[in-house]
């Protein structure tokens, strides 16, 4: 998952690599060593840990005051408080000494002392494009108790001084269960909104102001513009995976992406971002702009569907390639069309084993929801796709672990409903079953890193090999993204999953905190879910691996991570272990822990196959459907 450890603790970390030789033993040394924070590090937080080694036989000081929780290797990581601005720290070993300057930085813009305005305050700071009547809000920061005011063409708006906010924490921040919103003081920060009614580009903001008789102006970056209703601008995406959002940053979240060949109006625009008709924002660069004035819309009719070998096919015919989303529910998957309207009378769709029925509703004048009721709960995959104005939407069959005949016999059905379940003679509990598996990190990308040194990366291709061992044993065809220690791209990652589309996919990593979490009293596996189609399988592996290896419980999480999001399979990622803990560091590099986690690890996803296929037969059996 994303380190929170940053880009500065990597050189320190390289730096003490070199110090200990091209082997980066998971034992301690007797040198004192630092690994984070490196010697001039910068946080927002009100606390930082240091993550370290010593020899265990000797105390370790941190400004005069002994470090009290160490492993049985000399191993620590205690967290201790931060004052604004510069804090230096002391960390020794009898005649080994190492400093620190940690500096605490405030998250919020540094007010001016004098009549002028922040640098960079002033918004908005890229050119903005609305349509009328659309709140247009600006902000500055100055001295306070000072009048502020803008000017945007003829319009005067005073800025009002917001003394009081709520401060939302950053995601990461559940993580360490500090998701509590605060109260903050804004000193400095000046906020005002206005409409427009004219379409017209009004240039940049002009912000004034005053304070004791003294003036002071400045212009926004940004331009401001009014988007005529009569001009209609249509774009079309042009990246194999357009990346829509639900707001103008990256920092917002995301929505279904939009396939290639998709079509709509741009009704907004902020930097380099478009707001499309749906109410989704992409990047202009995965889009090109089409010539002439025809605003996208489309009706539909029939609707057929296909079997291919391992999916079912529904071709939605369009006259022009529109927005979607999906959404998925347990035993349900519905797809939502925009800018279309149905003159729909005859839907066909032959007996299937994936789908019990369809439903649909036009919605509103210009959305369609499309329904799938499922046969069962479990889905494994799903990818959308235009083929010139069709639509494809193509849904993945069950995989069949057990032979049908075998499957529907009345004796296996009975021992089924028993709880009695044995496995078969003559064939390997994952026979015909596809896992990918995923070695985080590699290359330049360490990961976290353990007291040592001792990379992520390196502690995540160990596992997935020993993990790729237990479950060829049992019968699955296993690919690993990565065998070696490689950099490799999360895009050529999950453009494996895509390819090869197994039946699950796992990235496999070990932890690590923001700086104001508590890497000493911190252990645990946590799995990491996005799509609902890999809820179940991250659930049930991580209460597996809980249990079974009575490790703690460090949380189930949805999270949009790279490698959790591709939806043509259940993906999931497994965090084993926290590489900061110094406890739970020597657990991790033990290799004796790791074939045991590896051989537990694999008997997890068996188990998850045959209860997700016993289910199956079971609804079967009782639905009369053999």
């Amino acid at each position: 998952m994303k380190r929170f450890l940053g880009v500065a603790a990597l050189t320190a970390v390289l730096l003490m690599n070199s110090m200990m030789g091209s082997s980066l033993s998971v034992k301690a040394e007797s040198a004192l060593s630092i690994i984070y924070p490196p010697p001039k590090h910068e946080t927002i937080a009100e606390k930082i840990f240091f993550i370290g080694t010593a020899s265990p036989k000797k105390a370790v000081l941190i400004n005069g005051q002994e470090v009290k929780n160490r492993s049985t290797s000399g191993h620590f990581a205690p967290s201790l408080p931060l004052k604004m601005g510069e804090n230096i720290f002391v960390i020794r070993q009898e005649d080994q000494t190492i400093k620190l300057k940690i500096t605490r930085i405030s998250s919020l813009p540094e007010v001016p002392k004098t009549l002028t305005f922040a640098p960079g305050s002033l918004t908005p700071v890229v050119d903005l494009a609305l349509l009328s009547h659309e709140p247009i809000c600006l902000s500055a920061v100055a001295l306070p108790n000072a009048k502020v005011s803008a000017q945007i063409g003829k319009s005067k708006i005073l800025l009002i001084p917001q003394i009081d906010s709520v401060e939302l924490p950053a995601n990461s921040a559940v993580l360490t269960s500090k998701t509590g919103s605060q109260d903050q003081q804004n000193l400095g920060q000046y906020k005002g909104c206005t409409v427009l009614d004219v379409a017209h580009n009004y240039g940049r903001a002009t912000f004034t102001l005053e304070q004791n008789n003294q003036i002071v102006t400045s212009q926004s970056q940004g331009q401001i513009s009014i988007l005529d209703p009569k001009d209609i601008r249509v774009v079309e995406v042009v990246a194999d995976v357009g990346v829509a959002r639900t707001g103008a940053s990256s920092d917002y979240s995301r929505l279904t992406p939009l396939p290639k060949g998709t079509r709509a109006r741009v009704t907004g625009q902020e930097g380099e971002w478009l707001r499309l008709d749906y109410g989704a924002w992409i990047k202009a660069e995965e889009t090109k702009f089409i010539p002439g004035n025809i605003p996208p819309q489309s009706i539909i009719r029939g609707i057929t569907s296909r079997q291919t070998k391992s999916a079912t096919e529904i071709v939605f015919p369009l006259q022009m390639p529109v927005p979607i989303e999906i959404k998925q529910q347990e035993d349900s998957i519905t797809l939502t069309l925009h800018n279309i309207t149905a003159q729909t009378d005859t839907i066909r769709l032959d007996a299937n084993p994936l789908i019990k029925r369809l439903d649909w509703q036009q919605v509103s004048p210009t959305q369609i929801d499309y329904t799938f009721v499922l046969n069962y709960q479990q889905q494994w995959g799903y990818d959308l796709r235009y083929e010139g104005t069709n639509l494809i939407l193509s849904l993945r069959h069950s995989p069949r672990i057990l032979p049908l005949a075998t499957a529907a016999s009345m004796e296996y059905v009975e021992d089924l409903i028993e709880g009695n379940v044995i496995e078969l003679e003559g064939q390997k509990p994952l026979e015909n079953i596809k896992i990918l598996l995923d070695p985080g990190h590699g290359g330049k990308e360490q990961g976290s890193k353990g007291a040592t040194g001792y990379p992520e990366k390196k502690a995540n291709l160990i596992i997935a090999k020993l993990v790729r061992d237990e479950l060829k044993q049992l019968g699955a065809m296993v690919y690993l993204t990565r065998e070696k220690d490689q950099d490799l791209a999360l895009e050529a990652r999950v453009a494996m999953i895509d390819k090869i589309k197994p039946d699950l996919a796992i990235s496999l990593h070990y932890n690590a905190l923001p700086d104001d979490g508590d890497a000493e009293h911190t252990q645990g596996i946590s799995s990491f879910w996005y799509n609902t189609q890999a809820q179940a399988p991250a659930m049930f592996l991580h209460d597996y691996l809980v249990e079974k290896l009575n490790r703690p419980d460090a949380g189930t999480f949805w999270n949009n991570l790279a490698l959790t999001r591709p939806h043509t399979a259940p993906s999931i990622l497994l965090e084993l272990g926290f590489m900061i803990n110094p406890e739970e560091f020597e657990w991790i590099t033990d290799e004796r822990e790791q074939k045991e986690l590896a051989k537990t690890l694999a008997q997890g996803i068996k188990e998850w196959f045959f209860n997700v296929e016993s289910a199956q037969i079971k609804q079967d059996f009782l639905s009369d459907r053999f």
